[in-house]
C-alpha cells in the first residue's frame, strides 16, 4: 500500500487509545512544491548551473532514475532536485531504538524483482536486505473469520474462502468458458466478474484493490492497473490460454543471464532492509552526494534559446538557474501540471485529471497475549497480514503484521501492526483526528484479531496522506498518452514524465519504471543532445 505527494499528521509519542489529541498535526510538505508565482517571470538568478539531465523530484522514482543513469548508462552529469529538506518522498521509516520499535508510515515492502535487487546491490545494500517468509500466510476477512488465501496451486481445492461452485466458476472462466470481452475498456470489477465470477471478485480482488490502490475496483481500469493479467486474455483468448502462450514465448526468448551479484529470494515473498525502506533512498542520495539538491523549489521551466530547458529554483542559497539538455518530472501529476502549463496547456490539463485519494497509515502495538488464540500459529502471530473486503463491516482496508514479517520491528512480547484506512471509498478520514483513526483501527481489530478485553494499544504513529496513491481509472493510459503527445506537439523533446502515476503504484514498479525512464533519457541524449 504505497504507492505521491502527502501532507502528514504524526503521533510522535505513545498515546493511550482514548486520549484525545489536540490538532497539532505536522501537515505535510509537497514533494516538489511550486512557488505561488510559478507562471510569472522568475527573479534574476544568483547562480547558473548546467547538467545533461535534471530530475525533478527526489523521491524513490527520481533517485533511482539518477542511479540508473549513472550506473547503467554512464550519464553522470545530472542533478536531482527536491523541494523538501529530505530525500525519499513517500518512504518514511521511523525508529525508536530505545524502545525497540521500527515502522513504516508510507510503503511497507517491495517485491524483490531483479531490477529492485540490482538497485539495492548498486546502492551497497546487499547485506542489508531482509526477506519475508515465502510461506507466511495471507488472510482475508470473510463472515467474521480470517481465512487464509491459497499461496500454491495445490491449496486451491481446499481453502475455505470460496465455495465449491465459486471455485468451479473461476476455473471454467480461466479456461475461457465465460462471456466474451465487451469491446471497450473494462473496469477491474467487470473484468474479474466476467472471467472468474462474483466470488473471486468479492472475496479476493476487491480487498486486493483496496490493499494495493486504496481504490474502487468499479472505476479502476483493468488494462492500466493490472496490465499483466489483462494481457493474458488479450494475447491468449483466456487467462489460462494467455499463461500458456507466455510460457511458450519465454521458452523461445530466454532471459539474459542473471547478474551473479544478486541474491536469490526463496519463493514468492516480499522484502525490505534491516533498518527499513529508508535505507535505499538514503544510500542512493549519499552516493550521488552533491548531485542531490534539497530544499530546491522549482518556480518555472522554459525552453532554452539553444537546446534543452532552463529551470529556475528558489534555494537556501538564493535563486538558481539550471540549463539542462533533458528533464524528467518524477513529481506527482498535479504538481507537474502546474509547472508545465506555460509549456503546454493541453498536457497540463491532462495531468491535472489524475485522482489521488487520501490514505492514513496507523501503527499500533499490542502485547502478544492480546492476540486471539485462534489467530496464533505455534503460539505466535505469523503471516504477512490481512485484507478486509468493504462488504464485511470494517473501516480499515488492511493490516500488515510488521513484527512477524521482518525481524527487529518490535520488542519481545509485543506485536507491531501497520494498518491502512481511507482510500477512494472513504475520503472522510482527512477530517478525523489522530485519536479517531486509532480508535477506528482498534475497534476493527477487536472484531477478528485482538481479544475484546485486551488493553488499549500503544499508538506509535498516525500519518495521513491527503493525496496518497494515484488511481489508474478507466481512461488512465489514454490520458497519459495524450499528455505525452501534447508535450511533443509543443516541441518539448527531451522532457519526460515519470513517477508512480506513469510506472505503477507499487514500490517495485517505481524502481522498474526508473530504469525505463533512464533508458529513454540515455537514448535521447545519445541521438540528439550529444551531437
Amino acid at each position: 500500500m504505497v504507492g505521491a505527494t502527502m501532507a502528514t499528521a504524526t503521533i510522535t509519542t505513545a498515546l493511550p487509545l482514548r486520549l484525545r489529541v489536540p490538532a497539532r498535526s505536522r501537515r505535510g510538505h509537497t514533494r516538489c512544491a511550486v512557488a505561488s508565482d510559478a507562471t510569472e517571470a522568475p527573479a534574476a538568478p544568483s547562480a547558473r548551473l548546467s547538467a545533461d539531465c535534471v530530475i525533478v523530484g527526489g523521491g524513490i522514482s527520481g533517485l533511482c532514475t539518477a542511479q540508473a543513469l549513472a550506473t547503467k548508462y554512464g550519464v553522470t552529469d545530472l542533478l536531482v532536485t527536491e523541494a523538501r529538506a529530505r530525500a525519499g518522498g513517500n518512504i518514511t521509516t521511523v525508529e525508536r531504538p530505545d524502545e525497540g520499535y521500527l515502522w513504516e508510515e508510507g510503503p511497507n515492502s517491495f517485491q524483490p524483482s531483479d531490477p529492485v535487487l540490482t538497485m539495492a546491490v548498486d546502492s551497497g545494500l546487499k547485506d542489508d536486505l531482509v526477506f519475508g517468509d515465502p510461506n507466511a500466510p495471507r488472510f482475508v476477512l470473510w463472515q467474521g473469520k480470517l481465512r487464509p488465501v491459497p499461496s500454491k496451486p495445490g491449496e486451491l481445492p481446499f481453502f475455505d474462502l470460496m465455495s465449491i461452485p465459486g471455485k468451479l466458476r473461476a476455473g471454467l472462466g480461466a479456461l475461457g468458458i465465460r462471456p466474451p470481452p465487451p469491446g471497450r475498456e473494462e473496469s477491474v470489477e467487470e473484468f474479474v466478474r466476467r472471467n472468474l465470477g462474483a466470488e473471486v471478485f468479492e472475496r479476493l480482488i476487491e480487498p486486493f484493490c483496496s490493499g494495493v490502490y486504496a481504490g474502487d475496483p468499479s472505476k479502476l481500469s483493468m488494462r492500466a492497473a493490472f496490465g499483466k493479467v489483462w494481457r493474458l486474455e488479450e494475447n491468449g483468448g483466456s487467462i489460462i490460454g494467455g499463461t500458456i502462450k507466455a510460457i511458450q514465448d519465454r521458452g523461445k526468448n530466454p532471459k539474459p543471464q542473471r547478474d551473479p551479484r544478486l541474491p536469490t529470494p526463496k519463493g514468492q515473498t516480499v522484502a525490505s532492509f534491516r533498518k527499513g525502506l529508508a535505507m535505499l533512498p538514503n544510500a542512493i542520495a549519499s552516493r550521488l552526494g552533491s548531485k542531490v539538491k534539497l530544499s530546491w523549489k522549482l518556480t518555472g521551466i522554459t525552453k532554452s534559446d539553444n537546446q534543452g530547458y532552463v529551470l529556475a529554483y528558489e534555494t537556501p542559497e538564493g535563486v538558481v538557474s539550471v540549463q539542462a539538455k533533458s528533464v524528467i518530472m518524477t513529481i506527482p501529476s498535479y504538481i507537474a501540471s502546474e509547472i508545465l502549463r506555460p509549456l503546454s496547456s493541453d498536457a497540463a490539463d491532462g495531468l491535472s485529471k489524475f485522482y489521488y485519494p487520501p490514505v492514513a497509515a496507523v501503527t499500533v502495538s499490542y502485547p502478544t497475549e492480546a492476540i486471539r488464540k485462534e489467530c496464533l500459529i505455534d503460539g505466535e502471530l505469523q503471516g504477512f497480514g490481512q485484507l478486509h473486503p468493504r462488504s464485511q463491516g470494517v473501516e480499515t482496508l488492511g493490516t500488515i503484521y510488521s513484527s512477524s514479517l521482518f525481524p527487529n520491528r518490535a520488542p519481545a512480547g509485543r506485536v507491531l501492526l501497520l494498518n491502512y484506512i481511507g482510500g477512494a471509498t472513504n475520503t472522510g478520514i482527512v477530517s478525523k483526528t489522530e485519536s479517531d483513526l486509532v480508535e477506528a483501527v482498534d475497534r476493527d481489530l477487536r472484531k477478528m484479531l485482538i481479544n475484546p478485553t485486551a488493553p488499549d494499544p500503544l499508538a506509535l504513529g498516525v500519518r495521513v496522506w491527503p493525496q496518497a496513491i494515484p488511481q489508474f481509472l478507466i481512461g488512465h493510459l489514454d490520458r497519459l498518452d495524450a499528455a505525452k503527445s501534447a508535450l511533443a506537439r509543443s516541441g518539448c523533446s527531451g522532457l519526460f514524465l515519470g513517477g508512480n502515476y506513469v510506472a505503477g503504484v507499487a514500490l517495485g514498479r517505481c524502481i522498474e519504471g526508473a530504469y525505463e525512464s533512464a533508458s529513454e533519457v540515455s537514448d535521447f541524449l545519445t541521438k540528439y543532445a550529444y551531437k
